[in-house]
């Protein structure tokens, strides 16, 4: 049996519980950064085959902004957010205030591609610490990495290490939103959890719903 058919609804609600449990840490700490109210919400959770995990980003092709964390811990594997190039420019340009910032100008600024790693920093380390709260599982993620690349080249690393082994990835929607609608339209990005294939029986089996 694979593991699509193992998952049930009652997983993927648990996991989007605790998604929004950390949306709510993380929007707190952004609004203290950005000196506004921030809201934050995951609108969905699936699970989906990397085939599927690369449409959804738009492609193998598709240029995207993306922090690249290192989980490890008693439940290990990689995990990516991403972001359209024009959300990410929004996003830096209200961090820094430096309207002109812009990911076309190289080399891309260190402040900006420090921005938005604290920005994935803060997202990725709420979302795990709210999964690591429910489960009790120790989890550790390493120092964010931002990229700015076709999709497919930026992930491939973390697929050539468990792409032997697994197929599937937790794909958490994330939406953001600021009360002074300086981001323009709402901030939509995605989370792809690609926990090692042991790690997904360790996760649920912690949260007492085992596959």
């Amino acid at each position: 049996m694979g593991l699509e058919e193992k998952i049930t609804s009652m997983h993927l609600d648990i996991l989007k519980e605790i998604g929004n449990i950390g949306a709510a840490h993380a929007a707190t700490s952004l609004s203290i950064l950005l000196n506004k109210k921030i809201d934050m919400n995951v609108p969905k959770v699936s699970i989906e085959s990397f085939t599927q995990m690369m449409e959804m980003a738009g492609g193998s092709e598709n240029i995207v902004a993306c922090v690249v964390l290192h989980i490890e811990g008693d439940a290990s594997g990689y995990m990516f957010f991403v972001l359209s190039l024009q959300q990410c420019e929004n996003f830096i340009k209200q961090m820094t205030g430096d309207s002109q910032f812009s990911l076309k100008q190289t080399p891309i600024s260190e402040l900006g591609i420090s921005a938005f790693k604290e920005l994935g920093n803060i997202l990725a380390g709420s979302y795990l610490t709210a999964l690591s709260e429910f489960t009790k599982l120790e989890l550790y993620p390493s120092v964010p990495l931002a990229s700015f690349d076709m999709f497919g080249a930026i992930i491939s690393h973390g697929l050539i290490e468990l792409s032997q082994t697994s197929d599937y990835a937790i794909v958490i929607d994330t939406s953001l939103t600021d009360d002074k609608d300086e981001f323009g339209d709402t901030m939509n990005g995605q989370f792809f959890l690609l926990p090692n294939p042991d790690s997904f029986q360790t996760i649920f089996q912690a949260l007492g719903v085992g596959l």
